[in-house]
């Protein structure tokens, strides 16, 4: 007999039992969740989530206020206790798989994101969408689907919200209704709440890797070839400013990551970002992360503030997540002022397009400039722009590597290293291969004087014209 069936069995056969009333009228108009909830189609009574609210409401009532969370075997063990007596209360016989699915949830409640915690735990998992209390879609190998989960309430949600932000100083109300923050594995979240977000709370999270992904994962996965690799690993230890292009969820921070990776481990390396997210392997790393205004409207920390400090902090390398507004004017100008190896990302279709977006961001800065003077020094600070691209199938690949020549006239002129062949689709795959141009980039004179040399192949040039 199921769980379901033999609690509503026991809940017949109780003595005393009495036939249920009919319940008064509210006095006053019902809250918008219950009215979204009657709206809502009828579903049946789940027996399995009422024992696990009043074994959780009696679990939380009973635990000591003082208990240290971050010992996590030790609450585990006076949960699992308080647990097998409440349960032991309830006089409900359940199978082992039941027991365990019961407590497991219980413990997520308590300690961890709730009906999250299951999704977030599944490697294969790339992204969570919460639409609100009732709908939950993911994404895995590219595709979104609806998973069969949910929260009991708005306020359900709200609370597992609470348990994202609050580590971090952050908020979620009426007044601040949207935040962008991280998970403690590094995922990174956004949130947005009613009023703005009319389906209820809503929460994205793009998780990361538990373990990051490595050159040999995503050369497997056909994101580059070895010859980009090898490339890239010159540009960055010759101290080239590399700007990653791409759309949402291409695969910008994965890049600059791997991008890091070659940095030289004796170098300084100062990280500026909205969320932290990036993670370095070197030793000498400084993460920095800008800081929404308080309550008051008081104590914002800006991107361009961030970028602005660095400059002061004796570094070697400045690495920016993401520019998104006027601190892409004062990035370019380190680039400019001998802060040379900076990297950064730009939302852009194209590299062309990031150059457009780069232009329009200085503007944002407030300061009246030509449009010349800012090309000049797009121009004079970039030396590489990578391109990457989500294809139709959920495969990230790396469709154009340019070169930033200079200026002809008022124009930037750019040049491809590498592209991306298509070769068709077959079963739904798009195939293709990143190739080189065989065309030999300008900045190779700076790549030679820091002593590396690199094959006249990797170009897709015929060694005979090197002999």
């Amino acid at each position: 007999m199921s769980l379901l069936k033999r609690i509503e069995k026991l809940g017949q056969t109780q003595p005393g039992a009495s036939a249920p009333q009919q319940p008064a009228a509210p006095a006053s108009p019902p809250p918008p969740e219950e009215i979204r909830r009657r709206q809502a189609p009828a579903t049946p009574r789940d027996a399995f989530a009422e024992l696990k609210t009043r074994l959780q409401q009696k679990i939380v009532a009973e635990l000591d206020p003082k208990l240290d969370l971050s010992k996590t075997d030790q609450v585990r063990r006076t949960i699992e206790e308080l647990f097998n007596s409440f349960l032991a209360q309830e006089e409900v016989v359940l199978a082992r798989a039941e027991r365990m699915r019961l407590f497991d949830e219980i413990m997520s409640e308590i300690l961890g994101f709730g009906p999250l915690e299951k999704l977030l735990q599944d490697p294969t998992i790339d992204e969570i969408m919460v639409n609100g209390p009732r709908n939950i879609y993911i994404e895995r190998r590219g595709k979104i689907e609806k998973v069969p989960l949910s929260f009991d309430t708005d306020s359900h949600v709200s609370r597992i919200i609470d348990r994202i932000v609050s580590p971090l100083g952050r908020r979620v109300d009426e007044s601040a209704p949207y935040v962008d923050a991280r998970l403690p594995d590094g995922s990174r979240v956004n949130i947005i709440i009613p009023p703005i977000a009319l389906c209820g709370p809503t929460i994205t999270i793009r998780k990361f890797a538990r373990s990051p992904f490595t050159i040999d994962d995503l050369t497997k996965r056909g994101t580059w070839t070895p010859e980009f690799v090898t490339f890239s690993k010159a540009c960055v230890e010759a101290k080239l400013n590399v700007i990653i292009s791409g759309g949402t969820g291409s695969g910008k921070t994965t890049t600059l990551n791997i991008f890091s990776s070659f940095i030289p481990s004796d170098e300084r390396i100062i990280t500026i970002e909205n969320a932290a997210e990036l993670q370095l392997r070197q030793e000498h790393v400084i993460s920095l992360e800008s800081r929404p205004p308080n309550i008051e409207g008081r104590g914002e920390v800006s991107m361009r503030d961030l970028v602005i400090n660095a400059l002061r902090m004796r570094p070697d390398r400045i690495i920016v997540g993401e520019v998104r507004g006027g601190e892409a004017l004062d990035m370019l100008q380190a680039m400019n002022t001998g802060h040379e190896g900076s990297m950064s990302t730009v939302h852009a279709n194209s590299p062309r397009d990031s150059l457009y977006r780069l232009e329009t961001m200085v503007l944002m800065a407030g300061v009246e400039l030509p449009l010349k003077a800012i090309r000049q020094q797009i121009a004079g600070a970039l030396d590489l722009i990578v391109q990457i691209e989500r294809m139709r199938d959920g495969t990230r690949r790396v469709t154009n590597v340019c070169e930033v020549q200079g200026m002809e006239g008022d124009v930037i002129v750019t040049q491809e290293v590498f592209k991306f062949e298509h070769a068709g689709i077959q079963d739904g795959k798009v195939l293709g291969k990143l190739k080189a141009t065989g065309v030999r980039p300008k900045f190779m004179e700076k790549i030679e004087a820091a002593s590396i040399f690199l094959a006249p192949q990797i170009f897709g040039q015929d060694t005979r014209f090197f002999q």
